[in-house]
């Protein structure tokens, strides 16, 4: 009977993330209970968080040199296959690329889209950029994804539906070789609870420039005085447009400046926090300002507002902090709460079409 039992449990997917970053995808998932055999980045800063935390092995790779042979062998045999890959979102992010304009050369989501088609993982899974919807790139994909044999599902959710305290607006698609595929569902979180007090307020204070004596990553970045008299001349929620003209930066007093109201700013400590991006270290990239403290956010307030726990290491102990890699692993990364919400999706899916 013992036997009968065992042979009847289902048996766990396995998964591959590609552009793994961090490990903010792959963590989330593997407390859904997914297991993670492997990670794929070329930004060698990625593989002590991931190995140290995902416990999965990781490859720097370029994944234009990626060949389909070796990925297809990272799978051990008779388990369901999941393959991940949030490509890089720069070339579609309002953020970085305000025109919109789209470069076909070495497309990452192209690339992607090729070794799914060799590979053939039971299923795909993908996180990015809203705006990625409206360019040819991705009605592309999704063609490359029916010839391939493929269900898919996709849709721009709100990330603070699964327990993420920020108003981060991302593409989330999952894709299958087994059946139709649903989205993750929103998880019963309060949203009365996703506020940046109940993720950051019980840290120490720190001063800009400072770093605490316990968490080597609870430091933040130095300001100019000028910068310093900014911020304490500016409120939760409030703007430049509220300081006195002599704090304004000249660009702001052009007309092509005064729309950028978002930058400069304090977050509110009952709001969520605004999208965390990979410049969140920053006072003047932002509402990234600390509701109270005189600075911005430090490296792991960033971090608790992406979902990452508290003792996740970036970084090991004896190594020198350099603030700008790892605050891009951070603003890259995959919200773990989002990733656990994804997980979810494909474990249900998987155990009702096995």
């Amino acid at each position: 009977m013992a036997d009968v039992q065992k042979k009847q449990q289902p048996l766990l997917p396995h998964a591959v993330d590609l552009f793994c970053g961090a490990g903010g995808l792959s963590f989330g998932m593997q407390q859904a209970g997914i297991n993670i055999v492997a990670g794929i980045d070329n930004d060698p800063f990625c593989k002590h968080p991931f190995e140290s935390n995902v416990k999965g092995r990781f490859y720097q790779e370029d994944i234009f040199d990626l060949a389909p042979e070796f990925l297809a062998s990272l799978y051990p045999p008779g388990h369901p296959t999941v393959l991940s890959g949030c490509a890089p979102c720069q070339p579609y992010s309002t953020y970085t690329n305000p025109i919109g304009h789209e470069q076909r050369e070495l497309q990452p989501l192209d690339k992607f889209s090729e070794l799914i088609a060799a590979v053939q993982p039971d299923i795909v899974t993908m996180e990015n950029v809203s705006l990625l919807t409206r360019h040819e790139v991705f009605s592309e994909f999704l063609t490359n994804l029916i010839q391939s044999g493929y269900h898919y599902n996709y849709s721009v959710v709100s990330c603070s539906d699964y327990g993420v305290p920020q108003t981060r607006r991302r593409l989330v698609l999952l894709a299958s070789l087994l059946g139709p595929i649903d989205l993750p569902s929103p998880s019963n979180v309060d949203q009365r609870e996703l506020t940046v007090k109940k993720s950051i307020h019980h840290l120490e204070q720190i001063a800009a420039g400072c770093e605490s004596l316990t968490d080597r990553l609870h430091r933040a970045s130095g300001l100019s005085d000028t910068n310093l008299r900014r911020i304490r001349s500016s409120t939760p929620g409030g703007t430049w447009k509220d300081w006195d003209e002599e704090l304004r930066a000249q660009c702001h007093t052009k007309t092509s400046g005064r729309t950028y109201s978002s930058v400069y700013g304090r977050m509110r400590w009952d709001e969520l926090a605004p999208t965390i991006t990979t410049q969140f270290h920053g006072y003047g990239n932002g509402r990234f300002g600390h509701p109270e403290q005189d600075r911005a956010i430090s490296l792991r307030e960033g971090a608790l507002l992406q979902t990452f726990p508290e003792t996740y290491s970036f970084l090991p102990d004896d190594a020198v902090i350099h603030t700008a890699p790892i605050a891009r692993l951070i603003g890259n990364a995959v919200p773990v709460k989002l990733g656990t919400a994804i997980g979810n999706a494909i474990l249900s899916h998987v155990s009702t079409n096995r």
